[in-house]
């Protein structure tokens, strides 16, 4: 998947100025930055959502903004912040709304429909889940649905707008593993906007930041997260240390008077 030269304003504000970035295919990209650096609206260009004053994004090196809908949303899928399920949908039938792309005349599901609906519920280990409520769910359980909804897609890429927002640490944790997981079995292109530069070193491959406008730095996590780039993009006086079981970079702030 390809960013061409992006360029999105909202009335006089520049949000993102001719940003491009290319994903290569299964690989799982961070994409950090301060707020309102638009982090979001790049999601959104990238999932059709909203539509660049400049710029293109390919999917194969064709736009996905002359590709075919359903066709599109059968290689790529998106989870938004803060989305809800309808009142009273069970986890099941959220799953199911994954499978609508495939589905025949009148929305009817076919049996392999269903068939993709119980593996991902497999996948993401809600299958004892599936006749709950979603709104009874707790935060991480009803997140593990919605990433069960993508993975019903079948998608090639799969795009998560800050997927660990709201929950407590420790299922922010279970949802990054969740995501590396699939991204490594299944091969999925994942990108996802992530606010914590210590979990976005440990579980992406590649950390794109965002500043002034566009992409400020871009490559693997140990030559990203530096003190530097700490000070420079956040105002963070931090050290940056190694996890040496891990093999990856981490920072503690430092103490400002």
């Amino acid at each position: 998947m390809q960013a061409k030269h992006i360029t999105i304003s909202y009335g006089a504000k520049t949000v993102l100025k001719d940003v491009s970035l290319d994903f290569a295919a299964g690989s799982l990209t961070a994409i950090i930055g301060r707020n309102g650096c638009g982090k979001s609206t790049l999601l959104k260009a990238m999932s059709r959502s909203l539509i660049p004053q400049e710029g293109d994004v390919l999917l194969d090196g064709t736009s996905i903004f002359h590709q075919n809908t359903k066709k599109l949303a059968q290689r790529l899928a998106i989870l938004s912040q803060g989305v809800r399920s309808p009142e009273d949908y069970t986890v099941r039938r959220l799953v199911c709304c994954g499978r609508y792309p495939y589905a025949g005349f009148g929305g009817r599901l076919s049996q392999k429909d269903f068939d993709a609906v119980d593996r991902a519920l497999a996948d993401v280990n809600i299958a004892h889940l599936c006749d709950r409520p979603v709104e009874t769910l707790s935060g991480g359980e009803r997140q593990r649905a919605w990433i069960a909804m993508l993975l019903a897609q079948e998608p090639e890429v799969m795009l998560l707008d800050e997927p660990t927002t709201f929950l407590d640490i420790g299922c922010q944790y279970e949802i990054l593993r969740l995501v590396r997981r699939l991204n490594r079995e299944k091969g999925i292109t994942t990108v996802m906007v992530l606010h914590d530069l210590n979990q976005a070193a440990r579980y992406a491959g590649r950390i794109v930041v965002l500043r002034d406008h566009g992409v400020f730095a871009d490559g693997p996590p140990a030559s990203i997260l530096t003190s530097d780039l700490l000070a420079s993009v956040f105002g963070v006086q931090a050290r940056v240390l190694l996890d040496e079981a891990a093999g990856v970079p981490y920072y503690i702030p430092q103490e400002m008077e």
